[in-house]
């Protein structure tokens, strides 16, 4: 269909879809800023704290598969709309939690929410745009949006936090995720694989225990090492059932995920990028957040202004990419953008002298904008899917990010807290609650007189420390997902090309 009607209709129906993807990614965003409000209420335990972090992007990771296969099957519109009323639920229970144990469980089930909308926008994204080019700057405002939520997400909760609970950072989503519905119903078509095959049961155990086991080992194994009996009993665990899952996947006429996909090139280097700036990006994100806060005194609202120069140039660079593309084509602008977000991870470790806002700012803007080149991810793994296998593309990619966001928080999370705890090496009274976090260091230092004017000095210094480091191994995977992305892509790949 090509009239102008039609064409209004779909491009507001992409708005009611970006409206998804931005609040799920400011949920994750605004919790960066709230974290020191919620410890000093809660008094979390640095586990705790970091289920409150991973337990969101954990859920959502292990139930995308599922969710992408039951929303081919039940409809996708029918998913989407489920997503938002279940993400506006949670967010208003957020409310009533007043223990560690309730928030990770509220964040848990907006993990469930997610998983519901993060698959479902794109794989109707890929319904919706059947032209080519037009799904490929339609991807580029999707993405653009994600950035948006990035930068909305620390600046809303900053607002908020200035004069009201924790709790209220949440409750933006609910007025939107309600009003998300109404207009969905309206303006949204339904689509859904019309020969789905039989429903894999085995398969959805598999990759549900799989995918919740593997973030689990690599958290702990992270922390602890291989000392850690749990941790070798995840890995093994994921192993066999993500080894077994990708067997049954490959030997059934019907898989409940088309592993096949990933043979092509094209599809394989949009999920290597995504994987590999959503492990950066997330952990850099977060220990930005705490550096800025805790290292440098500001409030969480200055430190969601501070934060804004990543979203921003990330939402220049996604509505660029697309335009970019069609010039210099998509393996120099994927390549290029993760080279140009390497870059920016490097200034903070290569800065002269203490680290101060400056040379946080500017890589602020160059791993922005260099991650507006995802969007040019986005199209390359929908465009190379036939619509039949949008659901299973959707869940590949969205799996991608989801899983790099906690595989970022738990592996460079780690190494920050390994270079901090190296670095501090504090003997003093209640040495293990300073080793724990900065947070923890600031808490004891307060409670120590003149020795805890050394002992809070020493902690940041210990901790801008570890962030600058963080930031050069965080440069190196980025260096190494722009290599692998050019050797993957194909040289004469044409995104203007429909899918087989």
């Amino acid at each position: 269909m090509t009239g102008s009607a039609t064409r209004s209709r779909r491009w507001a129906g992409l708005g009611v879809l970006s409206i998804g993807v931005l609040l799920v990614v400011m949920d994750m965003t605004v919790l960066n800023v709230a974290l020191p409000a919620i410890s000093a209420d809660l008094r979390p335990s640095s586990v705790e704290l970091l289920w409150m972090v991973d337990s969101y992007a954990l859920v959502l990771a292990g139930l995308l598969v599922t969710v992408s296969a039951l929303g081919d099957r039940w409809g996708r519109k029918r998913m989407l709309l489920t997503g938002f009323a279940v993400f506006g639920v949670a967010s208003a229970a957020m409310l009533a939690a007043d223990s560690p144990g309730a928030v990770i469980a509220v964040r848990a089930v907006l993990g469930v929410g997610g998983a519901m909308i993060m698959p479902s926008t794109l794989s109707m994204i890929r319904h919706l745009f059947t032209d080519p080019a037009e799904r490929t700057t339609a991807l580029g405002v999707w993405t653009a949006m994600a950035a948006a939520g990035g930068a909305l997400g620390p600046v809303a909760g900053g607002l908020l936090l200035q004069n009201l609970t924790w709790q209220t950072v949440f409750l933006v989503n609910v007025p939107v995720m309600a009003a998300a519905v109404v207009a969905g119903l309206f303006l949204l078509p339904e689509s859904r694989n019309p020969a789905p095959g039989r429903w894999d049961a085995l398969g959805t155990v598999l990759s549900i225990t799989g995918t919740v086991a593997l973030v689990h080992a690599i958290k702990h194994l992270a922390k602890s090492g291989l000392t850690d009996p749990g941790a070798l009993a995840a890995t093994a665990l994921a192993a066999l059932a993500l080894g077994w899952f990708t067997v049954r996947c490959l030997r059934r006429p019907d898989p409940l995920l088309d592993i096949r996909l990933l043979r092509g090139g094209a599809l394989a280097a949009g999920v290597v990028a995504a994987l590999s700036t959503s492990i950066a990006m997330v952990a850099m994100l977060l220990l930005m957040a705490q550096w800025l806060q805790l290292v440098q005194g500001h409030s969480p609202l200055e430190t969601g202004v501070r934060l804004l120069p990543a979203a921003v140039a990330a939402l220049i660079g996604s509505l660029l990419a697309p335009a970019l593309s069609r010039r210099v084509g998509p393996r120099v602008v994927l390549a290029g953008g993760l080279t140009v977000t390497a870059t920016g991870f490097l200034v903070p470790s290569l800065a002269p002298g203490p680290l101060d806002y400056g040379p946080v700012a500017a890589a602020l803007l160059l791993m922005g904008l260099g991650e507006g080149a995802l969007a040019i991810a986005s199209a390359l793994i929908m465009s190379s899917t036939p619509s039949a296998r949008a659901g299973n593309a959707a869940a590949i990619e969205e799996t991608s990010y989801e899983l790099g966001g906690a595989l970022g928080v738990a592996v460079l999370g780690s190494v920050a807290a390994a270079v901090y705890r190296t670095n501090l090496g504090y003997t003093g009274p209640s040495a293990a609650a300073a080793h724990e976090s900065l947070g923890g260091a600031l808490a004891v230092a307060a409670e120590l007189g003149s020795t805890g004017v050394w002992l809070a000095q020493h902690a940041r210094a210990a901790f801008t420390d570890s962030l600058a480091l963080t930031c050069a191994a965080g440069a190196a995977l980025m260096l190494l997902g722009a290599l692998t992305v050019w050797l993957l892509t194909p040289r004469d790949l044409n995104l203007t090309t429909p899918a087989p």
